[in-house]
């Protein structure tokens, strides 16, 4: 349900919880939140569906535990796969909390329908990097089902409401905002968020007793990703500016394959495909895995596939690499495991029951973003964050396949009950936080600068903060960024908000801080490589044949 019209016009509004993105980690903890009706939740989300979020286009599935599995097990292969950088106690929770809340929240409270076997057993697929089968799946477009599912069950709350086409600009922190010059004496506390309305185009604040960031990920400051148009950064950027710690911000994973054809750009084809038998192939059909990781092939860990492809398709100049499905798996389980790639690729002139795909690396997931501790909190009072702009520890250097949508459920649910221990909530008085001005701005922002503004932005991180970064690279993005930068900061003062310049100011900040923290460290670990290293990690395919990581399928 969204906001009734009238209060659209309100200058401010008071709710008990603000919850900012409406993903899996959104949506779980206002579900969980929901169980008091006396608490009011309040969902602000940039698109115009509830539904539209990164969680919708998780294609592999989700985490839990197979049949011949164990909590020692998925704890194993998470750390494995972080490249030393997980936080082995935040592994821990993840694997003792996440199947339970599968059960309870997913399949019981919210309907889920997963695959299941003839038998009618749940069926578990098996992704790179996972040593048993344990991915759950509703065939290859598990995150849609699973968010329509969430949405679904919300709207039967009548203390939840969901606002559409809102647009959060800026995190409301004391002492920064407050009217009250004393509050400079105060730790830095945040009492919600100023959010812009792209109906009325008017800058409401939702002032809240507790503010849940879940505003998703940043990988449309690429030039080629995964990601949808909303995952630019903002919710990383709002938290950056308000004071949070931000950690591990050098850590962006590349998912090796996305479909490489024109007006098919970005469409993720799910590692479960490899998982399934897919292979990797040059263009002339030299399968080549084996050359980078000789143990695991086609199923290693995805930083080392995709700077595999990348490494083919600049030292051979191949402009994609080819995913041969067709020779492993028969036409009609293609059809019935991939049903949603199978159509996209159909659609794009492309039979996969016959032909391979071509295929590209692209950005994928942030494995770093807001500190939390192991209940969401961040170093900002009442400001907890959950889901990708969050980092919990789970995914260290290089995040395991379909881990992080039970990141989200768990900690969206973590951070509800945290929220519910503290009873009573303290929401600030209208007359405490200062109106939002625009007064004298009658300029409205020019969509052509905005657009190349958007486009440096995203060919200067692919080109110079990408698969393969160097000292040079990366002082030249820093270069050009700051000065972006600037134009950017004077442009955003100069005229009328909209989502775009709102989405271009959180972009280029959120890129400034990717760039510093890879220039940062000098050393490769994970999705993060630099090349001529100094104290490098050790490569994954070195890891691998001393057997520190397991086989597996990623989604």
């Amino acid at each position: 349900m969204s906001a009734p019209h009238s209060t659209r016009k309100k200058s401010a509004l008071q709710t008990d919880v603000l919850i900012i993105g409406c993903g899996i980690a959104g949506a779980s903890a206002a579900l969980r939140l929901a169980q008091d009706r006396q608490r009011q939740v309040t969902i602000v989300t940039r698109a115009a569906e509830p539904e539209e979020s990164n969680t919708r286009y998780a294609q592999g599935g989700i985490v839990t535990l197979g049949e011949d599995d164990s909590e020692d097990l998925l704890v194993k292969d998470i750390l494995a796969a972080g490249a030393g950088l997980s936080l082995p106690e935040a592994a821990r929770i993840l694997a003792k909390e996440g199947p339970g809340l599968v059960r309870d929240v997913l399949i019981k409270t919210a309907g889920v329908s997963f695959d299941r076997t003839p038998e009618g057993e749940l069926a578990y697929g098996r992704e790179a990097a996972h040593s048993r089968s344990r991915i759950l799946h509703v065939g290859d477009a598990t995150g849609k089902a699973v968010i329509e599912a969430l949405v679904a069950a919300l709207r039967q709350r009548p203390n939840v409401r969901i606002v559409t086409s809102s647009t959060a600009v800026d995190l409301i922190t004391f002492p920064h905002h407050a009217l009250d010059p004393l509050a400079v004496y105060e730790p830095i506390t945040c009492h919600g968020a100023y959010v812009f309305d792209q109906v009325t185009r008017t800058v409401c604040s939702y002032l809240a007793g507790a503010t849940l960031l879940a505003a998703g990920g940043l990988g449309r400051i690429y030039r080629h990703t995964t990601n949808p148009v909303g995952a630019r950064g903002d919710g990383l950027a709002m938290s950056y500016r308000a004071g949070a710690r931000v950690i591990n911000a050098e850590y962006v994973q590349f998912h090796p394959t996305s479909l490489a054809v024109a007006d098919g750009q970005g469409f993720l084809i799910s590692e479960a495909v490899r998982g399934e038998g897919g292979r990797l192939l040059t263009p002339d059909g030299r399968a080549f895995m084996a050359e980078y990781a000789p143990q695991w092939g086609d199923l290693a860990p995805r930083d080392v596939v995709a700077r595999a492809i990348h490494h083919e398709m600049i030292e051979h100049g191949y402009p994609h690499v080819l995913l041969d499905v067709y020779s492993a798996i028969p036409p009609d389980r293609i059809r019935e495991r991939f049903p949603t790639i199978y159509a996209r690729c159909m659609s794009l002139g492309i039979d996969i029951t016959r032909q391979p795909i071509p295929v590209v690396p692209a950005a994928h997931y942030f494995c770093g973003g807001v500190w939390t501790d192991e209940w969401g909190r961040t170093t900002v009072e009442n400001l907890y964050a959950a889901g990708e702009v969050a980092c919990t520890g789970v995914h260290g250097a290089n995040r395991l396949a379909s881990t992080s949508v039970l990141e989200g459920l768990v900690w969206g649910n973590r951070v509800a009950r945290d929220i519910a221990a503290r009873g009573s909530l303290s929401v600030a008085d209208v007359g405490e936080v200062p109106h939002w001005e625009e007064e004298g701005l009658e300029e409205d922002a020019d969509p052509a600068l905005v657009w190349r503004d958007m486009r440096t932005i995203q060919y200067t991180m692919w080109h110079y903060v990408g698969l393969a970064r160097s000292a040079r690279r990366l002082a030249r993005a820093l270069r050009d960024l700051s000065h972006l930068k600037q134009d950017i900061d004077g442009f955003y003062r100069a005229t009328r908000l909209n989502d775009a310049l709102i989405g271009l100011r959180h972009s280029v900040q959120a890129a400034l801080i990717v760039a510093e923290a890879a220039q940062h460290n000098r050393g490769s670990r994970g999705c993060h490589y630099r090349e001529n290293a100094k104290e490098a990690s050790p490569r994954r395919d070195e890891l691998a044949e001393a057997e520190l990581i397991s086989p597996g399928g990623v989604g």
